[in-house]
């Protein structure tokens, strides 16, 4: 059996969340897979263990995405394939807020606020606190039944009304990595 590879999740993966993660990656010393980008995942399980145990740093950060899809989509499926697979060490999941309809959504240990500030429940596709206790996203729905170690909650990748923006460095997306990175020692 190989080594366990270190891994954070994020659970968004359009265009412009692609360039937010592969700078926030980029800013922690993480390798990005930017071929896991798309909407919606472009890639299965078993193509993404094999692209992570080849990236050469860790920890790999790996975008999934259902794009917009209600119940257990394509970025779901990988999702859960993943955090099950003995040759992957999931770090954490960043889960991404979406305007989704009907989603269940899942818990959070923390998320990052438009602000940047830290708050102890949820947020919407803003970045805004919410009501309630469940982040609201597409891609979130199958966290609750997984073993992850640390799920923050953060609203729309790279955007959020220029809050996230890549230009600037894609900030609070990077902090948000930080945070999972610390929790797991790297």
């Amino acid at each position: 059996m190989k080594v366990a590879k270190k891994v954070i999740l994020v659970t968004d993966g359009d265009r412009i969340a692609r360039g937010a993660v592969e700078t926030a990656a980029h800013n922690i010393g993480a390798r990005c897979i930017s071929r896991s980008a798309g909407n919606p995942t472009p890639l299965s399980g078993p193509a993404l263990v094999e692209m992570i145990q080849s990236a050469p740093v860790e920890p790999v950060v790996v975008m999934l995405d259902d794009r917009g899809c209600h119940g257990i989509g394509r970025g779901e499926k990988a999702l859960s394939y993943l955090c099950r697979h003995p040759e992957i060490e999931v770090l954490g999941v960043l889960a991404v807020a979406s305007n989704t309809q009907n989603a269940n959504g899942c818990r959070v240990d923390a998320s990052i606020n438009r602000d940047g500030q830290w708050v102890s429940g949820p947020v919407d596709k803003f970045g805004r606190e919410t009501l309630g206790s469940l982040q609201r996203g597409d891609t979130v729905e199958v966290l609750d039944r997984l073993d992850v170690p640390v799920v923050i909650g953060i609203g729309d990748i790279g955007k959020m009304d220029g809050a996230d923006n890549v230009e600037e460095g894609a900030f609070l997306t990077t902090t948000a990595l930080r945070r999972i990175m610390e929790r797991g020692m790297i």
